[in-house]
């Protein structure tokens, strides 16, 4: 761990430098749920209060996650604890629309955006009054329909033995609400905005997110988090998706905060009979990204896809962590993680696939592609499959490597540049995971940003 607290400080009282013991895990972990256990403006219903009272506790018995946690073995999040970790606050100053046209991928699209954690209705784009199809503050709903909120928030992503779910579940202000009745189809992509705008170091914003697609319902979702300041802060935010049946919801997630932020994220998926749902994680920024994917079949028929493609460079940590819990059978789901590495970034990839005793006919596929472009670069990748079923279809793989000599050749026989053709072959690396991304402007804005992303042009 790096430890900032281990400086002798002076004692103006004595008058003579006295060594002062750091502080414990334990004591900072207290301290960062006493500042945010300080009063707050918002005031939740009583059934929540109390999910939130005992996520708190959690928080408390489950301590901070560290490098001796198998699941945070590679991922040292030791560094944000020197943060002096506080909540975000609600600034009365949102950023211009010209400061976000460049996070909004040109699209025609419903767009709820979010400063610091916080709903700012100046510059979101909601649909007129449409009982089909609610969008707004999760803080607003979780009020007006107490009863649709109370069957979800909180139950399919609650913390458990997750230090920074229970905190988000313990803590959270405010986040996005998407609902839409059954049968019905979005007549465009929603957009969830989540802009880091505040300067103050260690300033930590908690966004909750609850997706609710009714039977036969279909939604295309957005989720992005983008920084307008450098200053070292924290995004925390959990993600929750109940699909009904047959009903059919593509996610994509783009993360590029600035290098000095640190981000995590907490995606929860439950499908039910013959639903289908597609996810995309993009991760390009942050310091330190721990991503955290899941889905869980509650029915029969339903199919997941889970894609990924993670982006490094410099000291950057980049960690995606999937459990697909195959809870029933006749279901399916297929990941393809592709991670490319420059500098020395450090790549994590943690697949699990959990077949259960009566899960039979599962159909479960798994592929983790790496690619390192320096020999300081580093991926962890450990693909897993947990198979107590005995008719299933289940595969797993990962593989690590550089850019293959003979392609480049290849290419540079044929008269392009040696620049150009290594952007060539990682742009085609990084585009097997693009590609499958249904929403065009993204897939466009991803390509652009993809080209030149570790090389410059060449002239």
């Amino acid at each position: 761990m790096i430890d900032m607290l281990k400086q002798p400080k002076t004692n103006p009282g004595a008058g003579c430098a006295v060594a002062v013991a750091p502080a414990s895990n334990e004591d900072r972990v207290q301290a960062v749920l006493a500042a945010f256990a300080r009063p707050t403006a918002k005031k939740f219903p009583a059934w929540l209060q109390t999910i939130r009272a005992a996520a708190a506790v959690d928080a408390a018995k489950v301590g901070f996650s560290t490098i001796r946690d198998e699941e945070w073995k590679f991922t040292n999040m030791a560094p944000l604890l020197q943060l002096p970790l506080h909540p975000a606050q609600k600034s009365g100053l949102a950023p211009g629309l010209k400061d976000i046209s460049g996070f909004t991928f040109g699209l025609d699209c419903y767009r709820l955006v979010f400063v610091d954690g916080y709903f700012c209705a100046k510059l979101s784009s909601l649909p007129g009054k449409n009982n089909d199809l609610q969008l707004g503050s999760l803080a607003e709903y979780a009020e007006a329909n107490p009863s649709e909120m109370r069957k979800h928030l909180t139950r399919h992503a609650c913390g458990g033995m997750n230090f920074f779910t229970a905190l988000n579940t313990a803590y959270f202000q405010d986040g996005a609400f998407v609902s839409i009745a059954a049968g019905k189809t979005a007549d465009k992509p929603i957009h969830l905005l989540f802009i880091g705008a505040s300067e103050q170091p260690g300033s930590t914003s908690l966004p909750r997110n609850l997706i609710l697609a009714a039977s036969g319902a279909e939604l295309k979702i957005i989720e992005s988090h983008v920084s307008l300041s450098d200053a070292p802060r924290v995004a925390n935010g959990v993600t929750e998706l109940a699909l009904g049946p047959n009903a059919r919801v593509e996610h994509c997630m783009v993360q590029q905060e600035s290098e000095q932020a640190f981000h995590v994220a907490t995606v929860q998926a439950v499908l039910s009979k013959d639903s289908r749902w597609t996810s995309h994680s993009i991760s390009l920024g942050a310091r330190v990204a721990r991503n955290q994917i899941q889905a869980r079949f509650d029915a029969e028929g339903g199919e997941a896809i889970l894609n990924g493609l993670y982006l490094g460079g410099g000291d950057q940590l980049v960690d995606h962590h999937t459990v697909v819990d195959h809870a029933m059978p006749h279901c399916a789901s297929h990941e393809f993680y592709h991670g490319v590495m420059a500098g020395r970034a450090h790549g994590v990839f943690n697949g699990k696939i959990f077949v259960r005793k009566d899960a039979q006919k599962t159909d479960a596929k798994q592929t983790n592609r790496n690619l390192l472009l320096s020999d300081t670069a580093m991926i962890d990748t450990k693909p897993q499959l947990e198979i107590f079923a005995d008719d299933v279809k289940c595969t797993h793989g990962a593989t690590v490597g550089q850019l293959s000599d003979e392609s480049l050749f290849y290419l540079q026989a044929r008269g392009i540049g040696v620049e150009n053709a290594r952007r060539m072959l990682i742009q085609a690396f990084a585009s097997g995971v693009i590609e499958r991304i249904g929403i065009a402007p993204v897939r466009a804005y991803l390509e652009e940003r993809l080209a030149g992303r570790f090389l410059p042009a060449q002239k």
